[in-house]
């Protein structure tokens, strides 16, 4: 049932925090030396006099500026995004792991564009890789100089009107079929619903130390890293500069786990792989007691909200470290609800499920399965249209294209993509999440991946463990196939890809999902990737 709750706004909130001299961002040090704080009042104060040099922009051309935001995880960039919300720009949050093709396609409508030493960093490189680089003509390129904005910054905020207005404040990239990702168009009044449904759900103690470890360009992270923590008054701690991120390169989820300890989080969005790596923590040393257990994770006693979305968790692996005392709590959402649709909070755990929907979210099973969402929070629609764009009906119900199931305390458990369902060249249908799923119960597969679209045998993509013997894998996997899965449903062509190689991110996206254009020309065409190995599994007669 819907909570009674304030409708928050995000733009008030955080200003009402403008002379606030609390922590905001904290940046761990590469040496392992004290950390770098910045309170709320540098932070807004540099943002709001960005703020009021873009909203120049606009009145000199008569409409708001659309911005790149192009930057690694930052106080650089928590200034910059909140400026952009201050000033009703509308924000283009350009990843920097982007290769220059794809950029290109993002800022092709961009006015201005705001970086920071990574983000210019990135900029050189894709000069060198595409003629005529990737910003669009006439776009001008700005520094984010934080000192200088601190500097100009009265010593009392000044007072900003906080907009009524709905309109578009962010367009988030989402991919598609083609090499050019989709831009999905976000409303500030989309935003404010779905942050009153999740501090509804969560409350605010639950995100006073936010450690974001994947890239701010995904809409997720910005609502759960930036925007929770700072209307509770917390902070989000980023990695040492320089640092990669996770689902940016092969070895940043390992790296990551030794500087959880310097950060103490509260709470932490996961891509599922670290999952995995957080149940080998745990079995390091299983004698431990709860409290001993987080203090060596995590550097404090006290509980942490790790959430995890994108590709599917086993239940198995859900369980197992859940009765370790470490709760990973699964949630779904999709860039056109602005983020999260469903999550199993606190208390309100269901393994296997991804959670009941927000108190703004109504939810419908279509007959054939498919997932259909209701909610204020929808987007305002694409940049540009691709055939795996999804439809808003005339009754306003968004067909998400993935395929559910509701329980009777209303769970929701989402079972595979409709668009992703294959037919084997026999004519047997097979479900591709589903099979994944399985297969990555075994603790040392990072990720898996199944074709099987036409052909005559199910093929399968097996990321492991950097070090595993493959040999060893190639046999488990295989025994695991045999006593779990039919014969319809198991990997008859195994290719395996240790998760060091650095083919594993343009294979999988940073939440966990197969890019299966990219896997199926792994699999059948041994494009990169292929010496790790394939095997032919003989069928039984």
């Amino acid at each position: 049932m819907p909570r009674d709750t304030e409708t928050v706004s995000l733009a008030a909130g955080l200003l009402a925090r403008a002379d606030s001299d609390d922590v905001m961002v904290r940046v761990l040090s590469a040496d392992g030396g004290p950390a770098t704080d910045f309170g709320y009042r540098d932070l807004i104060g540099a943002a709001l006099v960005l703020a009021a040099r873009l909203s120049e922009w606009e009145r000199e051309h008569g409409r708001p500026a659309r911005v790149g935001l192009l930057a690694e995880n930052s106080p650089e960039w928590v200034a910059a995004d909140l400026a952009l919300l201050f000033a009703s720009a509308v924000e283009i949050p350009v990843p920097t792991a982007f290769a220059a093709e794809q950029a290109a396609s993002l800022f092709e409508t961009a006015d201005l564009c705001l970086v920071d030493a990574g983000g210019a960093g990135a900029l050189e490189r894709w000069t060198k890789d595409r003629e005529g680089g990737v910003l669009p003509e006439g776009c001008p390129v700005t520094e984010i100089d934080l000192p200088a904005l601190r500097a100009a910054a009265p010593a009392t905020a000044p007072k900003w009107p906080v907009p009524a207005e709905d309109a578009i404040v962010k367009v988030i990239h989402t991919s598609g079929t083609t090499s050019a990702p989709k831009g999905v168009q976000i409303r500030r009044h989309g935003l404010d619903a779905l942050l009153t449904s999740l501090r509804a759900r969560t409350g605010t103690a639950l995100f006073e130390r936010y450690l974001s470890i994947v890239p701010l360009s995904l809409l997720i992270e910005q609502v759960a890293g930036l925007y929770m923590p700072f209307l509770a008054g917390g902070s989000v701690t980023f990695m040492p500069p320089g640092t990669a991120l996770v689902g940016t390169a092969a070895d940043a989820a390992p790296r990551m786990l030794e500087l959880l300890r310097r950060a103490r989080p509260t709470a932490l969005v996961i891509p599922p792989t670290v999952a995995g790596l957080f149940l080998a923590l745990c079995e390091q040393q299983p004698e431990e007691n709860v409290t001993e257990r987080h203090l060596r994770i995590f550097g404090h006693e006290g509980p942490v909200f790790v959430a995890c979305g994108g590709a599917p968790v086993p239940a198995e692996i859900l369980q197992r470290l859940h009765d370790f005392g470490l709760t990973v709590h699964e949630g779904y959402g999709l860039s056109e609800n602005s983020s999260v649709v469903s999550w199993n909070f606190p208390g309100e755990v269901r393994f296997g499920t991804v959670g009941r929907p927000l108190d703004h979210v109504e939810v419908e099973l279509a007959e054939d399965g498919e997932l259909l969402i209701r909610s204020s929070s929808l987007f305002a629609g694409y940049t540009r249209e691709d055939p795996s764009s999804v439809v808003v009906d005339d009754r306003g119900w968004l067909h998400t294209g993935d395929l559910a199931e509701l329980d009777e305390d209303g769970y929701l458990r989402i079972t595979g993509r409709k668009k992703s369902l294959v037919i084997t060249a026999g004519g047997r249908n097979v479900s591709p999440e589903w099979v994944e799923a399985r297969y990555r119960e075994l603790g040392f597969v990072r990720e898996a991946a199944i074709v099987a679209d036409g052909l005559e045998a199910v093929h399968g993509l097996f990321v492991v463990e950097a070090g595993l013997d493959h040999d060893t894998a190639r046999r488990r996997i295989e025994e695991f196939g045999r006593e779990r899965l039919s014969d319809i449903e198991r990997a008859a062509v195994i290719r395996l890809m240790s998760e060091d190689d650095p083919d594993y991110a343009r294979c999988f996206t940073v939440t966990g999902r197969p890019r299966r254009d990219v896997i199926r020309a792994h699999v059948l065409g041994g494009a990169p990737g292929a010496a790790a190995g394939d095997t032919r599994i003989k069928e039984k007669a």
